[in-house]
């Protein structure tokens, strides 16, 4: 496929289509309840303000997070003044959108009303806030005992300007690294992500009207750009110039990603620079015209976790894998990558989560994918979603040579939050399923 036609079907394959309407009748549902009770009007749908990467108009496909701003009557302000004004006035919206939604859970959370549906998974986080005259807000905090200002406006503005001079490359750019975080399991914010964006085109004019058959190179030098960054704990917001925070190292796996488009650039024009895109931005990339099912020697059983759950990373989870065999010392398998030692055949294989920032309760999918022609010949090429062998452990074997790939899933609310991988070294190893697993 050409260049071209693989970014286009990327972009078109991210865009929120139809979950866009469902979005804006939630979010109008939630301002009428407020305006119901903060100005004794029904059905009305004004004093809202939608923020955050749906604010921005660079949110893509399975976004779950919705971030909208209640604007408040000015008269009330003073009512809400002291010390227990934040967590007055975000029970007052808890409780009004409980009565809304009784049968959802709806929580206050330091400074927004959280407000989580099972139905489409979307959770929305409403902030009450209060009008400023330079068209800033002032919102609720309730660990700091007081009103914050925000400004997200100016944070819209910026987006807008830099994706109008840039030919709406801006917003492509941004949506296609959205796509790279979620299929990679990197823990960055969307406004970071915007911030970063909006910084790569301040110091270059080179993609600013740029068509499609040169985002190749644009995604090269983006990840160029994001792997020599300094380590830092915070950016200045683009617009607001706002901190926000670094949630994670992004450095090494954009690091990996620019050497991926390196090895993609050079297969232009052949199937395995598809395949090679598809491991940078995931499987809105599509896949070449491959050789027919007929003439195939083995089943292709690989299952994909967005054809299961909504995929938006927020969160970091790290595993690892202690290999042992009998008469020989527990080893973990980062370490010895790092050491460049290579497994070898019959060992025991326990995959494990090393870390995970997610707040329990929630759930573990793993895929063990063999790739190969040896695994193609034994018809064991895997790659089902499947579940833990116990709580937070996954147990395999080594068995034939190949290449051979473990990712963990955390499923929180139905959607994927946080996911990792971990490469089994090749030397004439596969992996099978443990007996009983």
């Amino acid at each position: 496929m050409k260049t071209s036609e693989i970014f286009d079907t990327l972009l078109t394959n991210l865009k929120v289509g139809e979950t866009a309407a469902v979005v804006a009748s939630r979010r109008d549902e939630i301002t009428k309840s407020l305006n119901k009770d903060f100005r004794s009007k029904d059905a009305c749908t004004d004093y809202k303000l939608m923020v955050g990467s749906f604010g921005r108009h660079t949110a893509i496909k399975g976004v779950s997070d919705l971030d909208m701003i209640f604007i408040l009557p000015p008269g009330i302000r003073c009512d809400y003044s002291n010390e227990t004004g934040p967590r007055r006035m975000l029970e007052r919206v808890r409780d009004d959108l409980k009565a809304r939604y009784p049968n959802t859970s709806v929580r206050v959370d330091q400074c927004v009303v959280r407000v989580q549906f099972t139905t489409n998974a979307f959770k929305f986080e409403v902030q009450p806030a209060f009008k400023n005259a330079d068209g800033s807000f002032e919102y609720p905090d309730t660990k700091a005992e007081g009103w914050k200002l925000t400004k997200p406006r100016d944070e819209i503005t910026a987006t807008k300007e830099c994706n109008d001079r840039t030919s709406t490359n801006m917003r492509h750019l941004a949506r296609i690294v959205r796509a790279w975080k979620n299929a990679n399991g990197v823990n960055m914010g969307g406004l970071l992500i915007d911030t970063l964006v909006y910084n790569f085109f301040a110091q270059t004019d080179d993609y600013d009207s740029a068509g499609t058959d040169s985002f190749d190179l644009m995604a090269r030098d983006f990840f160029a750009f994001l792997k020599d960054e300094p380590e830092q704990d915070y950016y200045l917001a683009l617009g607001s110039r706002q901190r926000v925070t670094v949630r994670a190292k992004f450095q090494p796996k954009a690091k990996k990603a620019y050497s991926r488009c390196l090895e993609a650039i050079e297969d232009g024009g052949k199937s395995s620079a598809n395949k090679k895109w598809r491991e940078v931005f995931g499987t809105y990339v599509p896949l070449a015209t491959s050789t027919s099912e007929a003439a195939m020697s083995y089943r292709d059983t690989e299952q994909f976790i967005e054809d299961r759950f909504p995929v938006d990373v927020t969160e970091t989870v790290v595993i690892d894998c202690e290999v042992t065999q009998a008469g020989w010392r527990p080893t973990w398998l980062r370490a010895m990558r790092s050491g460049g030692i290579l497994l070898k055949a019959d060992k025991s294989l326990r995959f494990v989560v090393g870390s995970c920032s997610v707040e329990e309760p929630y759930t573990l999918k793993w895929k063990v994918l063999n790739r190969g022609p040896d695994a193609e010949r034994r018809d064991m090429i895997r790659g089902q979603i499947v579940e833990s062998t116990r709580p937070n452990t996954r147990v395999e074997s080594s068995d034939f040579k190949g290449e051979h790939i473990v990712e963990c899933y955390v499923v929180k609310d139905s959607v994927v939050v946080a996911r990792d991988r971990i490469e089994v070294p090749i030397s004439n190893t596969s992996i099978k399923a443990s007996a009983g697993s």
